[in-house]
């Protein structure tokens, strides 16, 4: 259960928990049932179950975003580029100052 901090925060959660039990009902006929070795083999998949088979119908799908970049040694800067120097500004130095002793006079 996550720690939620604000009244909108709890909202949002109790309207986003329903959607996501009605995706995972909807798309248990969807899903083959992927199950670890221990669990036993049923008809009727809960939504637990769903869940842990829902990876090989999200490959089916696709995804709309790009593929990643390379990773690796960068191309770096293009031949011919200057580097303009950085600017620079003065330091700000605050100074702190002691109060002065008051004189007693006796």
């Amino acid at each position: 259960m996550p720690s939620l901090k604000t009244p909108e925060q709890s909202d949002r959660w109790s309207d986003l928990m329903p959607l996501m039990t009605w995706q995972l009902w909807l798309a248990r006929d969807l899903v083959t049932q992927y199950r670890l070795p221990w669990q036993s083999v049923t008809i009727a998949l809960s939504p637990g179950r769903v869940a842990q088979s829902i990876f090989s119908l999200l490959i089916q799908i696709g995804t709309p975003a790009s593929s990643p970049k390379q990773r690796g040694k960068s191309n770096g800067r293009a031949i011919g580029f200057k580097c303009t120097p950085r600017t620079r500004y003065p330091v700000a130095k605050k100074t702190y100052s002691r109060p002065k002793k008051q004189q007693q006079t006796a």
